[in-house]
């Protein structure tokens, strides 16, 4: 058994367990690991762990696994608390940082009070909108999926396809409910249709530039917010002409401000990154 410091962060209620791979070694077996830490009785709890390592190619590098194991290609909460670790621990003070992730290096600005960030804006880069590219089989390979139409226990839905380095499924309604959520979130996570599974954005509109999000994450059931999730809202707001190109989303643990930019198609996402404690915790290095 050896000690492993960690620090528990989260951005808009999306929380994970962050360690960083600078000063100390890591495990091999990261998948088991995220599973133990992100246990929310038996572990420190959290929606999945967040490994923050060198990399030659930018300033940091993020791996980020789900509660049950999986690797995600991105996180945009997470990668806002990547920023502010990478610039309070003095790995990288910079007021704009580059950040590898599985989906590309992402540029980050910094809004930093007292010498510490509180909020961060990041580029979250271009959506992509061909059915091939979430991936899905919905729809044609080629072709964007507007507005597809859905059916799961009786409820006819109407899904906007999106993928911002990771897939999304955004699906707008009169009401957010649990029975749609925690009910027909998982069912469409784990539609064949979808061949890397999918995160599912369940939106209320409540004006052109205003609307509440409740996200069924992939590998993590419900989350309190999702980044990626957020800035697929945008883009499919404007793709089915509900929304503006910048709007206001109100997610279970906060807010969230989106743009996508038309000049130059990228998605800038806004919104806090908050430490809540770090500690070290006992684990097996076998």
């Amino acid at each position: 058994m050896r000690e492993l410091k960690f620090t528990k962060m989260h951005g808009a209620g999306n929380d994970y367990v962050y360690i960083e791979g600078f000063s100390q070694v890591l495990p091999n077996d990261v998948q088991r690991l995220a599973v133990e830490l992100s246990h929310r009785r038996f572990g420190i709890g959290g929606d999945g762990i967040i490994l923050i390592l060198p990399t030659d190619i930018a300033d940091a590098k993020m791996r980020m696994f789900n509660a049950d194991g999986s690797e995600s290609e991105m996180c945009g909460n997470g990668i806002r608390c990547v920023a502010k670790f990478v610039h309070d621990s003095g790995i990288a003070r910079k007021p704009k940082l580059a950040i590898e992730t599985g989906a590309g290096v992402l540029s980050l600005d910094l809004n930093v009070e007292n010498g510490l960030v509180d909020q961060v804006t990041v580029d979250m880069g271009e959506p992509k909108l061909l059915a091939a590219q979430i991936p899905t089989t919905l729809g044609v390979p080629t072709e964007p999926v507007v507005n597809h139409k859905l059916e799961y226990k009786g409820h006819t839905l109407f899904g906007t396809c999106v993928s911002m380095g990771n897939p999304h499924c955004v699906i707008f309604v009169p009401e957010l409910t649990d029975e749609l959520v925690l009910g027909i979130g998982p069912l469409i996570e784990n539609d064949e249709r979808f061949p890397k599974r999918t995160n599912v954005e369940f939106v209320e509109i409540l004006a052109r530039g205003e609307v509440r999000q409740r996200t069924w994450e992939r590998g993590s059931g419900e989350t309190w917010a999702c980044g990626t999730g957020a800035s697929a809202v945008c883009v499919a707001g404007v793709l089915t002409d509900r929304t503006d190109r910048t709007i206001l989303n109100h997610l279970t643990g906060g807010d969230l401000m989106l743009r996508w930019d038309q000049a130059s198609n990228h998605v800038y996402m806004t919104g806090p990154a908050v430490e809540v404690f770090q500690g070290t915790v006992n684990i097996d290095f076998a």
